[in-house]
């Protein structure tokens, strides 16, 4: 099965050591201007299941901004169109209503209690993208394509935000796993 691994790391403010845990989330997401769409996020029992999920948006060009925190809870500020759920290890993103200005990229992330403290210095892990199914269609003009991907913890538990600091990603390459 081809994966796509691609590597953030995470450079915090806060005192701690290396860390590494793994959400997935499915590469994207579309639909029609109106419509709805959910975003997916599969963990483990050291993360989404014992932890609160938090749910970021990244517009092009711009800043992460925090849309749901601790499953289910917008900041203030952030539309009722958005709404977050989980379920045993799993978590999603629900948008409805969809306006051409949520065309952004989409990271789930929860704290992993398999890490050796509560904090992180830095933080390095890989997502892993699931592939495209071959049956696919085609996104078409008219509609919206939402990205979704990992954002790795690297805070304080309970105090998301911040001190976080995000360098760019590298490039994304395919890969044979």
């Amino acid at each position: 099965m081809a994966w796509f691994p691609l590597v953030f790391t995470l450079l915090s403010h806060c005192a701690g050591s290396w860390a590494q845990s793994v959400l997935t989330q499915p590469p994207s997401a579309s639909g029609a201007p109106g419509q709805s769409v959910t975003i997916s996020c599969s963990g483990s029992s050291s993360n989404i299941r014992g932890n609160g999920v938090h749910w970021y948006q990244q517009l092009s060009g711009t800043a992460p901004k925090l849309l749901i925190y601790n499953n289910n809870q917008r900041p203030s500020g952030v539309p009722d169109r958005f709404s977050g759920s989980k379920s045993g290890t799993s978590a999603s993103l629900a948008i409805t209503g969809l306006r051409s200005e949520d065309e952004a990229d989409y990271y789930c992330e929860a704290w992993d209690n398999s890490l050796s403290g509560p904090t992180v210095l830095q933080a390095q892990g890989e997502v892993r993208q699931e592939p495209p199914s071959s049956s696919a269609r085609r996104v078409s003009p008219r509609q919206l394509l939402l990205r979704s991907g990992l954002w790795l913890l690297s805070w304080v538990q309970g105090h998301p935000g911040p001190c976080l600091r995000v360098d760019a990603p590298p490039p994304l390459h395919s890969s044979e796993s």
